[in-house]
């Protein structure tokens, strides 16, 4: 019986979120930032995660920094989605860090790639560079959970990817490789280093990686949503 109230309690938070999420939509940056208490920055170059933290805050995600979903106790990760004057996705879309030590024991089952898409939170957001940040508005929030063909593509780049750490290949990783999901530098700026493993098995230091979705499979996935035709989209 617990179980079945938990359950219960959990759709009725997600329904809420949604909710929550889908009566932002047509809302300016700068009349959410108000009621958040928030200031727009002028752009977006200093403050990349900006936007992220401002719809956060509106909807109450509790995850922070953790490596968790941004709302762990329904399951949902929240991601930003910005799109161009045609409705395209304009940049890839950061999944998480990559782990590149200590990786012997890891599956994808476990990975948190698969733990972070389990459950979509999709927000797309006005991305027009050449609109002022503060009147660039946010779009209509949609919830995504792949589907097997998506997570068995996921799984393949992801394995492929993590394979190639394994043997000390981290630095022939380049951002064209994988179809779906591709691995690429993570770092504030070059002198931030972390561990890997190297050619010889030695740990070495190299940039941080993280888990990019390229902009081709998130244009597929709002198009499917929204019964669009798939165009190629040519951000990536």
């Amino acid at each position: 019986m617990k179980g079945l109230i938990r359950l219960d309690e959990v759709i009725v938070q997600l329904k809420e979120l949604f909710e929550n999420a889908s009566a932002l939509a047509g809302m300016s940056f700068a009349e959410l930032a108000a009621h958040q208490g928030m200031s727009v920055p002028n752009d977006l170059r200093r403050n990349k995660g900006w936007v992220g933290q401002l719809l956060e805050s509106a909807l109450g995600a509790s995850a922070g920094s953790q490596a968790l979903q941004d709302f762990p106790e329904l399951g949902v990760e929240l991601k930003t989605i910005p799109l161009d004057a045609a409705g395209k996705p304009l940049e890839t879309t950061f999944v998480c860090t990559t782990p590149l030590i200590n990786i012997h024991n890891l599956t994808w089952e476990t990975s948190n790639v698969r733990n972070k898409l389990q459950c979509v939170l999709w927000i797309p957001i006005d991305g027009r560079r050449e609109i002022p940040l503060a009147e660039r508005t946010i779009g209509t929030a949609f919830l995504w959970q792949p589907s097997a063909e998506q997570e068995a593509q996921l799984r393949a780049d992801w394995q492929e990817h993590m394979d190639k750490i394994a043997l000390g290949e981290i630095d022939s990783i380049s951002a064209h490789q994988g179809e779906v999901l591709q691995l690429r530098p993570k770092a504030a700026n070059s002198r931030v280093l972390t561990e890997a493993i190297g050619a010889d098995g030695k740990i070495i230091k190299t940039l941080p990686r993280g888990f990019y979705l390229k902009t081709q499979f998130t244009w597929q996935i709002i198009c499917s949503t929204f019964g669009l035709e798939t165009a190629p989209a040519t951000h990536d």
